[in-house]
């Protein structure tokens, strides 16, 4: 399986990030990850800081002339800005040049404050921040690189921003990623990404925030990631746990959802059929069955169906405002006050987005691995084309061909 952990703060010196269980053999530059992290980077409505943030990758460990040797692979992403914040946040013992104590409503600040007793709000925001999605979306490069070894291909798109909402429920394709990531917002429909730029438009003229929702489809997944067996097993359990970790996540639905709900168990399932003979070379990975409709999402009993892995995430508006007006209380006088502002940006759904393709990679990375195995890249595509091809044979015999 593929495992990372993360390490630092907002503007600390750097973030780290750990991940283990990469094969051997996998192709890997920094470019690569720095590719990734400047998605992260995109949507209108970022605060000035992604203007001017550079993130400085380094291939710590793992990696030796651009290949994965099989041990633990370590990347370091410099904060450009710290220079600035050598002093505030050095990790030698010193004195803060300004304490935080008015907590603000909606972060970790006030929690983290009284779980470990302490009483200045930035020794908890600073790893609290979203800024640690940045070494995620690093882990995430590195496995989506593993995954397009056996053509799994994984995007998102905003379908909401504030109030205003995609209007078509077309899932986009690999190769529209570009033309998403070329939206202002990442939004595919045009009369959306209008009215969802004059909602970000009109909350940055408040002071105010926005959140939304992204989608998140993976194509090219087998059938059989997953399992039924055991509770923490389940792909849909996976991916929901992995995307709700994501900051200012406050719902995930995989396929239809919550829209299942209220209807009739006729028209809430994903009918099953054999694939004509278009269509077989796509439906290797499921076994040659197909589903018109994707209501369930690509995973039905905790495993993929092997049509596309569909998720949708919703996402908080942010917490922090440019015009704070938000009550709380000084824990240092017990005084009522409004909440402190640190530097924010009116909408983070768009990169969210990006974060949200990162934590589907990472599972289905490792889901993968769990499946195939392999201690090399080699052997981890042999594993799974040798698989997918026993599907083949299979579906074969069940139509007597």
């Amino acid at each position: 399986m593929l495992r990372f952990l993360t390490a630092g703060e907002s503007h600390g010196k750097a973030l780290v990030v750990i991940i283990e269980g990469l094969p051997a053999g996998l192709p890997v530059v920094a470019a690569d990850v720095q590719q990734e992290l400047a998605r992260r980077r995109l949507g209108f409505g970022r605060g000035p800081r992604m203007r001017f943030e550079a993130d400085e990758v380094t291939l710590v460990g793992g990696v030796r002339h651009g290949r994965t040797l099989g041990s633990p692979v370590a990347i370091e992403i410099g904060n450009t800005e710290w220079p600035k914040w050598e002093q505030e946040m050095s990790p030698d013992p010193g004195i803060p040049t300004k304490v935080l104590t008015q907590p603000r409503p909606g972060h970790a600040d006030l929690s983290g404050m009284l779980k470990y007793g302490l009483a200045d709000a930035r020794d908890v925001l600073e790893r609290a921040s979203a800024r640690e999605t940045a070494a995620r979306v690093a882990a995430g490069s590195l496995a989506r690189l593993l995954l397009s070894r056996i053509g799994v291909q994984v995007l998102s798109h905003v379908v909401q921003l504030g109030e205003a909402r995609s209007t078509t429920d077309r899932l986009p394709e690999p190769a529209e990623l570009e033309q998403i990531d070329g939206s202002p917002v990442r939004c595919l429909d045009p009369v959306a990404e209008a009215a969802m730029i004059a909602q970000v438009k009109a909350a940055a003229k408040d002071g105010d925030s926005l959140g939304g929702v992204a989608e998140v489809i993976a194509y090219g997944v087998p059938v059989g990631i997953g399992s039924h067996v055991h509770w923490d097993r389940r792909l849909d359990a996976l991916l929901a746990q992995a995307l709700m970790s994501i900051q200012a996540v406050k719902s995930v639905e995989i396929g239809a959802g919550s829209d299942v709900a209220g209807v009739r168990g006729s028209v809430a399932h994903d009918a099953i059929r054999f694939a004509d003979a278009s269509e077989r070379s796509d439906a290797a990975g499921s076994g040659g069955y197909v589903r018109d409709t994707w209501r369930a999402g690509g995973i039905e009993g905790g495993m993929s169906t092997g049509g596309p892995v569909v998720a949708r995430v919703s996402m908080k508006p942010l917490a922090t405002l440019n015009r704070p007006t938000l009550g709380t209380v000084d824990v240092a006088t017990g005084e009522s006050t409004v909440s402190f502002k640190e530097r924010t940006d009116v909408t983070a759904v768009p990169a969210m987005g990006v974060v949200a393709e990162t934590m589907t990679l990472l599972v289905l990375a490792s889901e993968s691995l769990r499946k195939f195995g392999g201690d090399s890249v080699a052997e981890f595509v042999r594993n799974h084309d040798s698989y997918v091809g026993a599907l083949g044979n299979e579906a074969s015999a069940a139509r007597g061909t």
